[in-house]
């Protein structure tokens, strides 16, 4: 049984239930108070209040500063603890990202570390460093540690299934991780993870059915129906940056050609770029984004191109799913003032993508991180 926010419950609900209520409406709507509490989850204000102190005492929620021009009793704000946290692995191709996230998605700290190609001289570095991270942040209560993967693995990820730009064996990275930890390890593929975050963090909490794009060295899908993530056979769901786009194309890592994610990732922009400047310099994307944020005319070019071939890619999405919402992560957030219409009048020109919201996740450039707080908490409070 699980309780939606503003459904109320009953007084034979389950403390647990409860609990569960209580912990989502705070995460959703901080900072709150208790009053407010009460009214949006529907429990009693007696049972409200038992229930927070018993979180707070276990420094799940924190009781802020009282409000100030309140009539009567000043009430006290209710967050998200600051105390506990998880740690965030961001794993790319070319480099992974530490993190230390907050229950409230704040980054409160992070660190990238350039992996050696050997793969167990990469496994030996990274689990070294997330085991230096929770000894050099011993005042926090860490809960466990989400992993985001540029792959799909299997349900119980022991196998790696399908990571066409990931040349490492990431899988025994679970158990060596916990083993060395003594931590909880949730490993998802970062699009799914994304997904999660969307719903965790956002305003869309309360849709049921959307789709995350997540744009960086490749072009990953999560997709949320019907209140869950949705996986297939083998974890395989969702592969839609490896669908043929163009016949003749550029050779995709997957062993194709011209899949979507050659044409609207990462690399394709710093291709675009390449062709367009007509410099054989090793530009990165984010040096490319601030060339196009400073209206540099390649840039700009370079991300009209690749903004034209997401929106492209978006009518399958659209087509084959009817999303309420779709969703972009990844740094090109940071440019979706600027190319973000662009996108959208390629989604538009399908009939079936004009009922579908596009839009940019939420400081998109940082949504990895996040996810880990939806990965590793996402059983114990349950969406819906």
């Amino acid at each position: 049984m699980r309780v939606h926010e503003g459904q109320g419950a009953s007084n034979k609900t389950p403390r647990r239930i409860n609990s569960n209520l209580v912990i989502n409406t705070v995460r959703r709507r901080q900072p709150i108070s208790r009053v407010d509490l009460a009214r949006v989850s529907g429990l009693q204000p007696s049972t409200v209040s038992l229930i927070v102190e018993e979180l707070i005492r276990n420094d799940w929620l924190e009781e802020g500063d009282v409000v100030r021009g309140a009539r009567g009793r000043r009430p006290r704000l209710l967050t998200m603890s600051s105390g506990k946290c998880v740690i965030a692995v961001d794993i790319h191709p070319r480099q992974t990202t530490l993190a230390i996230t907050e229950l409230s998605g704040r980054i409160a700290w992070q660190s990238i570390l350039s992996l050696p190609p050997d793969p167990k001289k990469a496994l030996n570095r990274l689990t070294a460093a997330i085991q230096d991270a929770v000894n050099s942040h011993a005042g926090r209560t860490i809960e466990g540690i989400g992993i985001c993967l540029p792959g799909r693995t299997d349900a119980n990820a022991k196998e790696l299934i399908f990571a066409p730009n990931l040349r490492w064996p990431v899988v025994s990275l679970r158990s060596k991780i916990e083993r060395a930890t003594g931590l909880p390890v949730k490993m998802d593929n970062v699009a799914n993870a994304c997904a999660l975050s969307e719903v965790w963090f956002s305003e869309s909490d309360r849709v049921r059915d959307l789709v995350v794009v997540e744009v960086s060295e490749g072009l990953g899908t999560g997709i949320f129906v019907n209140g869950a993530i949705v996986r297939g056979e083998r974890g395989m769901a969702g592969e839609f940056g490896h669908i043929q786009m163009a016949e003749d194309g550029v050779p995709c890592n997957c062993g194709n050609r011209g899949c979507w994610e050659t044409l609207a990732s990462n690399q394709a922009a710093v291709r675009y770029f390449e062709e367009s400047a007509r410099t054989k310099k090793d530009v990165g994307f984010s040096t490319i984004l601030k060339l196009a944020l400073a209206h540099d005319p390649c840039a700009l070019a370079a991300l009209t191109q690749m903004a034209e071939c997401l929106g492209r890619g978006m009518r399958m999405i659209a087509a084959a799913l009817a999303p309420a919402e779709i969703v972009v992560v990844g740094e090109i957030t940071a440019a979706w003032h600027e190319i973000g219409a662009i996108a959208e009048a390629q989604l538009r020109m399908h009939p079936l993508g004009r009922a579908v919201r596009l839009r940019p996740a939420y400081d998109g450039a940082s949504a990895r991180l996040r996810s880990a707080v939806a990965l590793v908490f996402a059983d114990t409070f349950p969406q819906a």
